[in-house]
């Protein structure tokens, strides 16, 4: 036999294994570019009991422009130091090239300070035009604030997974369901304002058949604290 006709040996093909492997998720994957906005007004009510207004907007080219908006508002109250148990609601806006439906929501939340780490764990209850079911999520979050300056400027990381425990008639598959990741700066501006600035990076695994979605942004939230009163802040 020449040794043009001899089959290759095996072990000269693991070498491209991994690399083959890593080709197939890149190539199976969908990537989208992306802005989100958003911004958070705390009013303090008393001492311990404050109310956020949020408004989010968020932009994609995959979608064409402006996809999505989120107008709430969340009553926080602090149950014990370093301990605030929150209650809210929003409202989901679809638009432009996003083909979901929009939505009411509720939200019931922990949040934890321990030093440099916050953690929040969210429950949202999801309201779909498309049917009656109500879809559950469950959300929890950690993040990191290392402190650069006494003034209060910092860089961050924080990861946030989902998980829906329960399957819709209108489109919520029961499942881990997403994951998003975010570095970035925090940096003061006045005594009332404050500004994170960063990359988030949120991954969809595919499901049921569908792409899996990586979905790239640049992330700015302004935080405006009325009295000068700071709460913990984590983005959404």
């Amino acid at each position: 036999m020449s040794d043009r006709s001899r089959p290759l040996p095996t072990r000269r093909l693991w070498p491209a294994v991994p690399l083959a492997l890593l080709a197939v998720p890149a190539q199976a994957q969908q990537q989208d570019a992306q802005l989100w906005t958003q911004v958070n007004t705390n009013v303090p009510l008393t001492d311990d009991v404050r109310v956020t207004l949020e408004q989010i907007a968020r932009f994609s080219d995959r979608q064409d422009g402006l996809y999505q908006t989120e107008f709430g508002a969340l009553l926080g109250v602090r149950a014990a130091k370093g301990i605030e148990l929150g209650f809210g609601y929003r409202k989901v806006g679809a638009h432009n090239g996003n083909t979901g439906a929009d939505e009411d929501r509720l939200r019931q939340q922990v949040v934890g300070t321990f030093g440099a780490f916050t953690t929040r764990f969210r429950v949202d209850e999801r309201f779909n035009p498309g049917g009656r079911e109500i879809g559950f999520r469950i959300r929890p979050l950690v993040r990191y604030n290392y402190r650069l300056r006494t003034s209060g400027l910092a860089l961050f990381a924080s990861h946030e997974s989902f998980y829906l425990p329960n399957a819709t008639s209108w489109g919520q598959r029961r499942g881990y369901e997403r994951m998003r990741n975010i570095v970035g700066l925090l940096v003061p501006i006045g005594r009332r304002l404050s500004m994170d600035v960063g990359y988030l990076n949120q991954f969809r695994p595919g499901r049921s058949g569908s792409r899996a979605q990586m979905d790239h942004a640049l992330t700015l939230q302004w935080t405006i604290n009325l009295n000068g009163v700071v709460f913990p802040g984590v983005h959404d």
